[in-house]
């Protein structure tokens, strides 16, 4: 089969640029004396923006374990009759990665300043609407865990926390901390019954979600 002259054209071009786009660049020189010879290598790496979140169990947060983990740790307090509503605040009974009560919070990001919020769809309830447990009666206090300075937690509220800003530097935010939760039982007596609780369907507003946001 004959080739059309501009199949041949077309082919000739290419067989003439092919060597020149493999050809790495070279420098002779020639002459009596001392020689100098340069090439250059230029070189290009592109980060991607990373934002990692973690409170309870997780991945890792230290350099290449950052993976997602979908379990949800669920904190569980069961006050004795004799102390409700007498403002002494009640330690957790089970859950809780770094020992009861207590998970571990860490904010890794590569884009500038953090920050770090928490909402809630309303009080805890026991399926009675009237029967409720503000939010404000579970608190959480922040301890060094890897981190010069601990991670701030957000105050927990019916609704939208405060806001706690971890500051970048050198365009890196990170921070951990060890968050241990109370019930701060100051409130009075609430109604019997299981307040919140865990699972998909939040049940009766059981569920608080962490938010981390990087510009």
């Amino acid at each position: 089969m004959k080739l059309s002259m501009a199949m041949k054209t077309l082919l000739g071009a290419a067989s003439m640029a092919l060597p020149l786009m493999a050809l790495a660049e070279s420098n002779v020189q020639t002459g009596a004396g001392v020689l100098n010879a340069t090439a250059h290598v230029d070189f290009q790496i592109t980060i991607p923006q990373i934002l990692y979140l973690r409170v309870g169990t997780g991945s890792s947060y230290s350099t290449g374990s950052l993976t997602t983990n979908a379990t949800v740790d669920q904190i569980v307090f069961t006050p004795a009759a004799a102390v409700l509503g007498n403002g002494t605040p009640v330690a957790a009974f089970s859950g809780g990665d770094a020992g009861v009560g207590a998970e571990t919070a860490a904010i890794v990001g590569n884009g500038g300043n953090v920050t770090l919020t928490a909402s809630t769809a309303g009080a805890l309830n026991n399926g009675v609407a009237a029967d409720v447990i503000n939010y404000t009666q579970i608190t959480t206090t922040a301890a060094t865990l890897t981190s010069a300075t601990a991670l701030p937690a957000p105050t927990l509220a019916n609704g939208a926390s405060n806001t706690v800003t971890v500051t970048a530097v050198n365009g890196i935010a990170s921070q951990d901390a060890k968050w241990t939760y109370a019930f701060a039982n100051s409130a009075g007596v609430p109604a019997a019954g299981t307040y919140g609780g865990g699972g998909l369907t939040n049940v009766n507003n059981g569920r608080v979600t962490y938010t981390a946001s990087m510009p």
